[in-house]
């Protein structure tokens, strides 16, 4: 294995909020008619096992954005005429949402400009800036209001009016973010290979279809709270199940939150390329006729497809100088061919000392 080119997260989150039980694990299944155990039968490139999957969902986004304003439209019409908090909490919800697709689009512009003699590597980390930035919406705009409004309520509980125009305007709501949930799942299933849905959440580097997929399958939870709520209301006549109700949009969205900054926070200080990756590297180089050595490499993706590789080897001690410059020309080749996203390698000629370990501040 490559010394450090392995990508590792540190795991904050229990499996279970995407493994293979539980509420999450049964709306992927559902609305996406996908199991979330490993599908050996769906087999990703060599390029999107390589760089965690290509393409960044636009249609996926658009999907999502379009969904989402019509439904926090629907929303704050139906609050003003029900003063359901559960409703506003949904649509404060959905703005959030909507904005965020806008940012994720605006970073995916952003990703695509010329590097520059200030930005050598490019502008690809724009893509996990936006992402980022997306998180912090969520829990700042989405959290924390549904959160105040359901603690207010609680505090001064209101009966609900026109309850059915609540229980309308929410149920065409859960109708248009399983479209768009579908749709997330639908572009992120060529890329999530035989992972589970939460490895491919967890070791993805394209941040966009993650963040969607945490969204919308947030969102339904919420609507489903949200329609509980109203409807315990009607049932017992206390308007307390729907303060709740808003509450609990208000935890969800908080975790959901917290698990998009932890894998965006990882993204942005520049994760190693996957372990797959890394062994086909190592195979590049070290089976290359020239090489006598190989030391070690490290990786660290600049932006979703875009690949910095770092190496040192020992070639052959009768190479000349114009040999070693061939046999690097020759290695590179070799390695964007499994790694079609490695854009920048840099190999070092060095002489392998086995007194010096490949982790130290100064490896051979």
């Amino acid at each position: 294995m490559l010394g450090g080119i392995g990508s590792r997260r540190i795991d904050y989150f229990p499996s279970i909020w995407l493994g293979g039980s539980g509420a999450w694990a049964w709306i992927f299944t559902t609305i996406g008619g996908l199991s979330t155990a490993p599908n050996t039968s769906i087999q990703t490139s060599p390029e999107q096992v390589s760089s965690g999957g290509h393409g960044h969902g636009s249609k996926a986004i658009v999907a999502a954005l379009v969904a989402n304003l019509g439904i926090a439209i629907a929303k704050f019409i139906g609050f003003l005429i029900t003063g359901s908090a559960s409703l506003l909490a949904e649509a404060g919800h959905s703005v959030a949402d909507t904005t965020n697709q806008g940012l994720l689009l605006l970073g995916g512009r952003q990703a695509k400009k010329e590097e520059s003699d200030t930005h050598q590597f490019g502008y690809g980390m724009n893509r996990y800036f936006w992402s980022f930035v997306v998180a912090l919406i969520l829990f700042s705009f989405g959290s924390i209001f549904a959160l105040y409004e359901g603690i207010k309520k609680l505090g001064d509980p209101h009966e609900l009016e026109s309850p059915a125009v609540a229980v309308g305007i929410l149920s065409v709501a859960i109708l248009l973010e399983s479209y768009s949930f579908k749709t997330a799942i639908n572009e992120s299933r060529p890329l999530k290979g035989n992972r589970t849905w939460w490895q491919f959440i967890r070791q993805a580097k394209v941040p966009e279809l993650p963040v969607l997929l945490l969204e919308d399958s947030g969102a339904l939870v919420g609507l489903v709270l949200a329609l509980a709520g109203t409807g315990l209301t009607l049932i017992t006549g206390d308007a307390k199940w729907d303060a709740y109700a808003t509450v609990g949009i208000g935890l969800l969205l908080a975790v959901i939150a917290a698990i998009l900054i932890v894998e965006m926070r990882s993204l942005l200080l520049g994760e190693a390329a996957d372990p797959e990756s890394a062994v086909a590297i190592e195979r590049a180089i070290s089976s290359h006729p020239q090489v006598k050595f190989f030391i070690h490499a490290r990786t660290m993706h600049v932006g979703p497809e875009d690949v910095l590789v770092v190496t040192k080897v020992e070639f052959a001690s009768d190479l000349d100088f114009v040999g070693v410059a061939n046999a690097i020309d020759s290695i590179e080749a070799s390695i964007r061919q499994v790694e079609p996203s490695a854009r920048r390698i840099y190999i070092e000629p060095a002489i392998y000392d086995p007194n010096r370990a490949p982790g130290s501040a100064n490896p051979n």
